[in-house]
C-alpha cells in the first residue's frame, strides 16, 4: 500500500503522533510519501499525482482536511483525517480515534465511505471570484466573527480560543438576509447563516437536527436571534438532545435543506468555511457536491452504509 501524507507544517508538522502512525503502519508494509503545506505551495500541486496512491493522509485542522478532500474529490482515493488542528470537527463527526495504533489500523483496514462536500464561491472586490470546498460547514455572521477573533489566540489557548472569542463578542451584528435557496427567495433576519454538511461541534452538540452528510443536501440554518444571549435556548435544546430529551429546537433558528444557496446580507458580513475566517464579505454562493469525498471511517461506523 502506498500512502501520500499531506501535512500542514503549522499544525501537524510537529505532531509526534503522526510519526508514530507512520512508524507503526510502515512496520506493516505501508510505504509513505510526505509532502508539506507551506506558504507559496499550492495544494493542487502536492496532490497532482494522487491517483498513483492507495490512500491519502490529511494531517492538519479542518481547513487543511477540507482543502485535501476538495482537491481529490471524485477520485475515489480514500482520505484518512488525521486530527492535528484546533477544533478537529470533522474527526469528531467521523469518530476518528486519537491513538496512533488505532489510526494505523484505520488507515489500513478502515471502511471507505462516500460523503457530500460543500463548494463555496466568494467574490473579490475587483469582481473576480474564487471557489473552495468545505466538509463541515460554512457561513457568514456571528460564526465568522468568532473564527476571526479566535485566530490569534489559537496557538496559545487551543480550542478554548473559540469560547474566549465568543465571550468577547456578546453583541454580534444583526443583519437582514436575502437568500435564494434552490431558486426560491427567502427574506429573514438574524446574526448568522450556516450551511451545514456535518453538524456536530464542540462538546458533541448538534447545531441543527437536520444534517446528513450523505443525503445530497446542505442544511441552511439561519440563527434568527439578535443577541448572543438569544442563543441560550438553542444551546439548551442541543444539550437536551444529547441527554435523549427532545425539546423544541425551532425557537431561534430556521433550517432549510437545499442543493444550492445564494446568501446576501445587509450590512455585508464576514465569511468563514471550516474555521477559516476570510477577508471577504457577503454575498456568496454554495452548493453541495453529492458523494464527492471518500473518507475512511472505522468499521461498524454509522457512515459505513449511507444513512
Amino acid at each position: 500500500m502506498r500512502v501520500l501524507a499531506i501535512v500542514n507544517s503549522r499544525a501537524g508538522g510537529s505532531d509526534e503522533g503522526l510519526y508514530d502512525l507512520i512508524r507503526i503502519a510502515g512496520a506493516r508494509g505501508v510505504e509513505f510519501v510526505l509532502r508539506f503545506v507551506a506558504d507559496g505551495v499550492r495544494i493542487e500541486d502536492l496532490l497532482a499525482d494522487v491517483t498513483d496512491f492507495d490512500r491519502v493522509v490529511a494531517a492538519g485542522g479542518d481547513g487543511t482536511v477540507s482543502a485535501v478532500a476538495y482537491t481529490v474529490r471524485n477520485t475515489k482515493v480514500p482520505v484518512l483525517v488525521y486530527p492535528a488542528g484546533t477544533a478537529n470537527l470533522l474527526a469528531l463527526n467521523l469518530g476518528i480515534p486519537l491513538d496512533s495504533a488505532d489510526l494505523a489500523n484505520l488507515l489500513i483496514d478502515g471502511c471507505a465511505a462516500q460523503f457530500d462536500l460543500g463548494e463555496i464561491e466568494m467574490a473579490y472586490p475587483d469582481g473576480t471570484s474564487t471557489k473552495s470546498g468545505f466538509t463541515v460547514m460554512a457561513g457568514a455572521g456571528y460564526d465568522a466573527q468568532i473564527m476571526d477573533a479566535a485566530q490569534p489566540m489559537k496557538p496559545t489557548f487551543g480550542a478554548a480560543a473559540y469560547l474566549m472569542a465568543a465571550i468577547g463578542n456578546i453583541a454580534p451584528t444583526s443583519a437582514r438576509f436575502e437568500l435564494v435557496l434552490d431558486g426560491k427567495h427567502v427574506s429573514t433576519e438574524g446574526i448568522a447563516v450556516l450551511l451545514v454538511n456535518f453538524g456536530r461541534i464542540q462538546f458533541e452538540l448538534d447545531v441543527t437536527r437536520d444534517w446528513n452528510p450523505q443525503d445530497g443536501f446542505l442544511a441552511v440554518t439561519v440563527v434568527r436571534t439578535k443577541t448572543a444571549a438569544g442563543l441560550l435556548p438553542v444551546l439548551f435544546g442541543a444539550m437536551m438532545d444529547r441527554l435523549g430529551d427532545t425539546p423544541d429546537r425551532n425557537s431561534g433558528i430556521d433550517t432549510y435543506r437545499v442543493k444550492r444557496a445564494e446568501i446576501s446580507a445587509y450590512p455585508p458580513l464576514k465569511i468563514q468555511y471550516d474555521g477559516e475566517a476570510m477577508d471577504l464579505l457577503t454575498p456568496f454562493a454554495a452548493q453541495v457536491l453529492p458523494g464527492a469525498a471518500t473518507l475512511l471511517v472505522p468499521r461498524g461506523s454509522e457512515y459505513a452504509e449511507p444513512r
